[in-house]
């Protein structure tokens, strides 16, 4: 064990670092905290990680302060604390000037493959001068370790798939001006890439493929986060079961669903299982960052248990592999997007039901903002679906009187029809572009 980690500290001392498509994710800076990337596996938090080392090498950082290591190494098998420990020794014995003198930047990929390594992470920010970075593929770096075993020494950044944006500046198209600034032509052609990243999705080496090599490359990609990160992280003792719900969550994607109703699907079809497993299940698929949850607005935790959830792919390039309705899924892809941009700027996401039982896709808030109402539709061309939309807004934002509302279509102008107070249309297109606020 310790010579293979011997030479992996040796490699990452060595050798350039290669940043790639640079992200938005913007990493919080408070000091004496180890920061956590999560998120999806191949959504590119290495390739993150990489970025912040070479930020910091551009920065006038010496080379030999910046060590990145994966710890997902198949000759890792069985590594623990002791080991960290010791890779943390042999650095300071190769440079030891520093130890307490000079700040040592320290990436570790895929931590969760060690157990107990919080305690490691706790030890070293409380004896040891080192900004430390961590990743890993479960949402429990988050809601679990971070927050509990780290005792409030954590911070955690959240890496999806490209965004919208991301995958227009991989691709060499991100505009430079704002959206209000472009003219007709750019505009145009920027809503035809948003047509095909609603089809092809943000996954980082997706981009360019054609659909076949893509539908393989995802279906790889959807096997090895249900196999290693559900099956065997949680030793799963009923992998039909499990398969059989994720293939029905990812082929309703912005759909309603509950537990009793797809139990009760399960036994009519002969799979025995029981409640409490297909929760366990369910919680272990978002758990993967596979499937993402968003659950009924309400004060009341028990309305908030009673009635249905919604389901959205991590991202929209996964629709396709699941769909077999022949429907189009522009609009359920868009949504997703939506969903997916406003977990990335830290806004919470729920959906609406109105007191006249009318429902808006998203309720969002955020610490310190407005809500957000936000209904999403990929046209509103039928006079039919445009007056479902601002009749459930309307009653939406009657109801939340500090909420601004958004229609965001795929439409490339206003519908004509008059809005709520307080209320605008966004082409989809405009809204994913906007600056952060």
């Amino acid at each position: 064990m310790q010579v293979v980690l011997g030479q992996k500290l040796t490699d990452a001392l060595q050798g350039p670092f290669w940043p790639g498509t640079r992200r938005d994710a913007r990493p919080p800076t408070v000091e004496g905290k180890a920061v956590a990337i999560i998120g999806v596996r191949r959504a590119g938090k290495t390739t993150y990680l990489r970025q912040l080392l070479a930020e910091r090498l551009q920065a006038g950082r010496p080379r030999t302060g910046l060590v990145m290591l994966g710890l997902e190494d198949d000759r890792l098998a069985g590594m623990g604390t002791p080991d960290l420990d010791w890779l943390l020794e042999e650095y300071f014995r190769r440079h030891p000037t520093f130890r307490g003198k000079q700040a040592l930047t320290l990436c570790l990929d895929e931590i969760q493959v060690v157990p107990q390594w919080e305690r490691f992470v706790r030890r070293v920010l409380d004896t040891e001068h080192v900004e430390l970075f961590i990743s890993g593929s479960s949402a429990k770096l988050l809601s679990r370790e971070v927050a509990t075993s780290l005792r409030g020494r954590g911070m955690a950044v959240l890496m999806h798939p490209f965004s919208f944006r991301e995958t227009l500046r991989h691709l060499g198209a991100e505009p430079e001006e704002n959206w209000l600034d472009l003219h007709s032509a750019a505009k145009s052609a920027i809503d035809a890439r948003l047509l095909e990243y609603l089809g092809t999705g943000g996954f980082p080496e997706a981009q360019g493929l054609d659909v076949r090599d893509r539908a393989t490359l995802l279906e790889g990609y959807v096997d090895v986060m249900t196999l290693r990160d559900v099956i065997e992280r949680h030793t799963v003792s009923n992998p039909t079961a499990l398969l059989w719900l994720q293939r029905q969550l990812l082929s309703t994607p912005a759909g309603a669903f509950s537990i009793k109703k797809l139990f009760d699907m399960m036994k009519s079809q002969g799979i025995a299982v029981g409640k409490d497993t297909l929760h366990q299940y369910l919680d272990h698929l978002e758990d993967a960052f596979l499937i993402r949850t968003v659950w009924m607005h309400s004060a009341s935790p028990r309305q908030r248990m009673v009635n249905p959830r919604k389901v959205y792919p991590v991202d929209p390039g996964l629709i396709a592999l699941y769909e077999r309705s022949g429907r189009s899924q522009l609009g359920h892809a868009l949504e997703t997007v939506v969903l997916l941009e406003l977990e990335r700027r830290g806004w919470r996401a729920e959906y609406l039901r109105t007191d006249e039982g009318f429902e808006i896709d998203f309720i969002a808030t955020r610490p310190g903002d407005r809500p957000m109402l936000i209904q999403v539709a990929a046209s509103t061309a039928d006079p039919a679906t445009l007056e479902r939309e601002l009749r459930g807004l309307t009653a939406g934002l009657s109801e939340h009187p500090r909420a601004h509302g958004f229609l965001v279509t795929m439409d490339h102008f206003a519908p004509a029809a008059e809005l709520p107070r307080r209320g605008q249309w966004m082409s989809a297109s405009a809204w994913l572009l906007q600056p952060e606020g």
